[in-house]
C-alpha cells in the first residue's frame, strides 16, 4: 500500500493494529530509562519512545567514541561512537557517508545522536573525497564488517543487524551498498546523488530523504526516481526550503525520522510506529510519501 502526504494531496490512512502492537512494545517495559528488552522483541533498546525522544539531540544511552586510524583497509578511517552500557545485549551498526569533497565532519552530528538511541555507529572519511557513489558503497560495507570484526567494539555489535547512511554521493553510496548486500535491514540517502537512478533490485528498506530546493541533487532527477523504483518498503521525505546541505548540519526532521526507520527496521521496534504511519503531516516537509510499514 503506497500512500502519499504533501501541501497538493494528502492521504493518509490509520492502522489500527500499528498502534495495538506499539501499546505491546510500551508494555514491555517496567519505567522509563529500564532498556531491558520485550518478551515479544529481544531487540527493543531503550524506553518507550515519544515526539520529545526522538527530538531529542541525545537520547537515553550514554555514549562513548573512539578514532578509526586511515591507515585502515577498505576506507579511509572514522569515527565510532557507541552506547557505553554492556547489560543490554547487542546493538545495530550504522556506517554513513560524506558527500563529494567531503569528510566526516560534516555528517560527525549524527553519530552521537544516533548511538544515544542504541546504536553503534560509524562515521566514515572516504579513501579520496572524489570517490564516487560506487566506491562510496564498497567503503560503506567495508566499514561494517571493521566494526564487526574488531575486538572492542564488535562484541557489542550483532552482526545480522546492519545499516547504512549518507549525504549527497554517500547516499548514492547508501543505494550502491544495498544493492551489493541484501541483508542490509535498512538504509537512508540523505539528498542523495547517483547517475544510476534505477534502483528496482534493492528490497532493503529505504528511508530517501530529498530537499525541495536541492539546486546539486534535485529531487525530480535524483531523491523521487530513486524513491519511486526501490522495490522494498520505502519513505519518501521532502524537507520544505531545504537545500541539498541540509544534511552537514544537526537537522531535527532528518534525526526524529532517521531514528524512527532505523529502530523500525534494524530493532524490529513497532513502537516508531507511530511516527512513520500514518505519514507525517509535517510543517518541515513539503511532501512524504511512503508504503506504511507492515500496512
Amino acid at each position: 500500500m503506497h500512500a502519499v502526504s504533501s501541501r497538493r494531496s494528502r492521504h493518509t490512512t490509520r492502522i489500527s493494529a500499528v498502534l495495538a502492537a506499539a501499546a505491546l512494545g510500551v508494555a514491555g517495559y517496567t519505567a522509563i530509562g529500564s532498556p531491558a528488552a520485550s518478551a515479544e522483541n529481544p531487540y527493543e533498546r531503550g524506553p518507550a519512545p515519544t515526539e520529545a525522544s526522538i527530538e531529542a539531540t541525545r537520547g537515553a544511552y550514554a555514549t562513548s567514541s573512539r578514532t578509526v586510524s586511515s591507515w585502515v583497509s577498505g576506507f579511509g578511517g572514522g569515527t565510532i561512537y557507541y552506547p557505553t552500557t554492556t547489560s543490554d545485549g547487542t546493538f545495530g551498526a550504522v556506517a554513513i557517508s560524506p558527500g563529494y569533497t567531503a569528510t566526516q565532519s560534516s555528517i560527525s552530528w549524527l553519530g552521537p545522536r544516533l548511538a544515544s538511541q542504541g546504536f553503534v555507529v560509524i562515521t566514515i572519511d572516504t579513501d579520496s573525497r572524489y570517490d564516487q557513489p560506487a566506491s562510496r558503497g564498497d567503503q560503506l560495507l567495508a566499514a561494517l564488517d571493521y566494526v564487526v570484526a574488531s575486538n572492542d567494539i564488535g562484541p557489542r555489535v550483532d552482526r545480522n543487524r546492519l545499516a547504512v547512511m549518507g549525504h549527497s554521493m554517500g547516499g548514492g553510496g547508501a543505494l550502491e551498498a544495498a544493492k551489493d548486500r541484501p541483508a542490509l535491514q535498512a538504509i537512508v540517502p540523505l539528498t542523495a546523488w547517483n547517475t544510476d537512478k534505477t534502483w528496482g533490485d534493492v528490497s532493503v528498506p529505504a528511508l530517501v530523504v530529498g530537499a525541495e530546493n536541492d539546486d546539486v541533487a534535485s529531487v525530480t532527477s535524483h531523491s523521487e526516481p530513486f524513491y519511486t523504483t526501490l522495490a522494498g518498503e520505502k519513505m519518501y521525505l521532502e524537507l520544505d526550503g531545504a537545500s541539498h546541505f541540509a544534511p552537514n548540519s544537526p537537522n531535527t526532521t532528518i534525526a526524529k525520522y532517521s531514528i524512527s526507520w532505523l529502530k523500525r527496521f534494524v530493532d524490529d521496534d513497532v513502537r516508531y510506529d507511530q511516527f512513520l504511519c500514518p505519514l507525517p503531516d509535517d510543517s518541515t516537509l513539503s511532501e512524504s510519501r511512503g508504503t506504511c510499514p507492515m500496512s
